[in-house]
């Protein structure tokens, strides 16, 4: 393979937040489902803790953080992907502004619970001077936590992005179900006491489909189909905008 070839199928992608958001805990779920890894370690897991992969220093053992960027690698689809877990403490920033020169995109980790934090804002800040491509990532839906609507909208207008959702959630902390993949048309159910392991995915073209209570029951289904009533008028709204 020529030096060209190489470059041209290497994809890197830097993961900023504000601290505490679960930047690294994203970085592993990515390469346990690229396969790089086969376990993903839990950075604080009440008494049991686990080392996560990405943070290998003392100091971030200690303090829980990532203090230095982490690159992990790994292969998917004839693609090599590199992600670039950087840290989130203001402390430690300037380390995270340099990483930012060396992305070709950003996954933006929010805290549904907390929806957009300083650090964050800052971050994102740099990443539009510098016109890098974000995707925002909404962690933590396993927690009770902010309005889909109200963080979107919340999202445009402290980071100044115009989003455009590819997964919508079904229910959230206690009742949360799972994701509507709106780009692949199917529903991730999620299941177990955490909640964060996908049991099932089903395919299903059309939200209103009386298929949809049998998948995750009437009550469910009844405030999810309100929410996506509300979407179709988002979006509308959104194209009319564009336009």
């Amino acid at each position: 393979m020529s030096f060209l070839s190489e470059i041209e199928r290497r994809r890197t992608f830097g993961i900023v937040s504000h601290p505490d958001a679960g930047k690294t805990t994203l970085t592993e779920k990515l390469l346990l489902f690229g396969g790089a890894i086969q376990e993903a370690g839990a950075v604080k897991s009440n008494k049991i803790k686990k080392g996560a992969t990405s943070d290998f220093m003392e100091i971030e053992r200690q303090r829980g953080i990532s203090v230095a960027t982490s690159v992990l690698a790994f292969e998917y689809n004839g693609i090599k992907i590199n992600i670039l877990d950087t840290p989130g403490h203001k402390d430690f920033a300037e380390d995270t502004f340099r990483t930012l020169t060396a992305v070709d995109s950003v996954i933006v980790v929010i805290d549904v619970a907390k929806g957009v934090e300083e650090q964050t804002e800052k971050l994102v800040k740099v990443c539009r001077m510098r016109n890098i491509p974000i995707i925002v990532f909404i962690n933590k839906m396993d927690r009770e936590g902010k309005d889909a609507f109200d963080l979107l909208d919340e999202i445009e207008q402290k980071l100044g992005l115009k989003v455009v959702p590819l997964s919508f959630p079904i229910g959230m902390g206690y009742d949360f179900k799972g994701i509507y993949n709106i780009w692949e048309k199917n529903i991730n159910l999620f299941t177990g006491d955490s909640k964060r392991d996908i049991e099932e995915t089903i395919k299903i073209s059309d939200v209103s489909d009386p298929a949809l209570n049998t998948i995750i029951g009437d009550t469910a289904a009844e405030t999810f189909g309100r929410s996506w009533n509300w979407w179709k008028v988002f979006i509308q709204i959104l194209i009319k905008t564009i336009i």
